[in-house]
């Protein structure tokens, strides 16, 4: 029984809604944090029930996410001139956005079929669409980090040409901008020397 709990959140958290959407759109919800499922349900979950089906079933969600490979926990510039030393080499870094991407494979399924999902991604481009205009941010948790105060750059098809269901796949890439960890920590110590104009 345990396991199987373990499991459900697992899938629920990393899975089925691994995206959370906070500030912009979701502002006056408590918290002001919105998981994505509260839009990527919103059809399916009323066709289920019409249907007679438990809507509840994880696996019958309209979307299942997983990282892609590329995304990353340090990214930095390393500085190409030369140095006094290999202390001043290792503080000559310019820290850099991380970026994270995410898959999100969403055939159309029994619950509501082409109609349910035409439903859904209209309402999730309106909703994403607004959200950025706000100013709003994303929480992208992965099974590594949780990356915080992300940018939506794009939401792209990548659908497998194997298939002969049209989109069946999106890719939602996110940057972490360098604000999200203060601009005193962006710089080494030899960069922050030069940058405040102090003899080296």
């Amino acid at each position: 029984m345990a396991t199987n709990i373990g499991q459900a959140v697992y899938q629920l958290g990393y899975e089925i809604s691994p995206i959370i959407l906070s500030g912009g759109i979701a502002t006056d919800i408590p918290g002001s944090l919105l998981p994505i499922i509260a839009i990527t349900e919103a059809a399916n979950f009323g066709f289920s029930l019409l249907n007679g089906n438990n809507p509840l079933n994880l696996n019958d969600f309209f979307g299942h996410f997983r990282p892609l490979p590329g995304g990353s926990l340090v990214e930095n510039e390393i500085a190409t001139y030369p140095f006094a030393n290999q202390q001043y080499a290792a503080n000559a870094i310019i820290a850099k956005p991380l970026k994270i991407s995410m898959l999100m494979n969403c055939p159309a399924n029994t619950n509501g079929g082409y109609v349910s999902k035409m439903i859904t991604f209209t309402a999730l481009k309106y909703a994403l669409d607004l959200h950025n205009q706000a100013g709003g941010t994303y929480i992208v948790a992965t099974p590594s980090y949780v990356y915080l105060n992300c940018i939506l750059a794009n939401l792209i098809d990548v659908s497998r040409p194997d298939s002969q269901q049209p989109q069946n796949a999106w890719q939602f890439d996110f940057i972490q901008p360098l604000v999200s960890q203060g601009p005193q920590n962006t710089l080494g110590a030899l960069m922050s020397a030069f940058n405040n104009g102090t003899p080296v």
